[in-house]
């Protein structure tokens, strides 16, 4: 009923302990606040928040468009919505070692466990498209250390992420992810690695937790958690695809609709109603006002 109950601060300790635990955890993508709940109602330790959801959501590509406060805002909306750790893509600060500084500050205010910031020029491009642009590496330790400088929860997880790995090769990503956790780095997110390979290698390089991006259409296999434990990685993020499943049933029903003029034959995949209801916990709000559930469900089935 209405927000967690549990705080960030007790958020951010467990995901510190998530990580130190020895087994993977899986965080999936949400794309919406109530996404988050369902995350979390399935099982999953913690909920991750893309930034390319959040861009493609207001209808923008995924290449820094959206502002601190968009991020900081929606992400903030999802995160109170569920007692699980919230993880938020950060992109690349919003800005100079300053902007970054005051973005992880935004961050904790709006209740996430954590997040990553990477070592891509603006603007920025999917990790997994081809053309990218990175930092040298001094400017990109100045973004973490300004990040971990500005932190006032100690447990609030300062990720890097490096995007190097497609510009100058594996080498240069284990070199880069290591000047990072010099630079105050908690976790490295080496994107678009090509195998598990490339994994191990990150993992052979740095001490702290790595993670996995598991997304669809990109450079990686859609490796196992079994395969990615098996390399050293800590974490694994599913960052876009709850989004693309429910875009592509949306778009099935209108097509739907469009042709034969009614929604019925889409019906038996919908979520019901009486399930929508159970999700945002209606019944529970009659605590304050016995008159907001005081009815019965038509059709126990929808």
């Amino acid at each position: 009923m209405l927000y967690s109950k549990t705080t960030p601060e007790q958020k951010r300790l467990a995901l510190r302990e998530m990580l130190a635990s020895g087994t993977i955890v899986q965080f999936p993508g949400a794309f919406n606040p109530l996404s988050a709940r369902l995350i979390e109602e399935k099982g999953f330790p913690g909920v991750y928040i893309s930034g390319a959801v959040l861009a493609n959501d207001l209808g923008l590509p995924d290449i820094g468009l959206t502002t601190l406060t968009e991020v900081a805002t929606r992400a903030g909306q999802i995160a109170r919505m569920t007692e699980l750790p919230a993880l938020v893509d950060a992109d690349t600060g919003f800005g100079e070692p300053m902007n970054v500084a005051r973005t992880i500050q935004e961050l904790e205010n709006a209740g996430l466990a954590g997040c990553h910031i990477e070592d891509q020029f603006n603007p920025k491009r999917c990790g997994h498209l081809d053309g990218k642009n990175v930092v040298d590496t001094d400017t990109a330790a100045k973004r973490i250390r300004a990040a971990a400088d500005a932190r006032r929860d100690p447990n609030f997880l300062i990720m890097a992420r490096t995007d190097i790995r497609a510009v100058d090769g594996i080498e240069a990503a284990q070199e880069r992810a290591q000047a990072l956790v010099e630079a105050g780095a908690d976790a490295i997110f080496p994107e678009a690695m090509k195998d598990l390979s490339e994994f191990q290698a990150i993992r052979d390089a740095v001490d702290v937790p790595i993670l996995a991006n598991m997304t669809e259409f990109g450079k990686s296999e859609l490796f196992t958690t079994e395969q990615l434990q098996g390399v050293g990685v800590n974490m694994v993020i599913y960052p876009v695809t709850l989004l693309r499943i429910a875009m592509g049933a949306a778009e099935r029903t209108l097509e739907t609709i469009k042709a034969t003029g009614t929604q019925e034959a889409q019906v038996e995949s919908m979520l019901t109603r009486a399930r929508l209801y159970d999700l945002v916990d209606y019944e529970a709000y009659n605590h304050f006002d016995t008159s907001v559930f005081n009815f019965q469900i038509p059709g126990l089935s929808r």
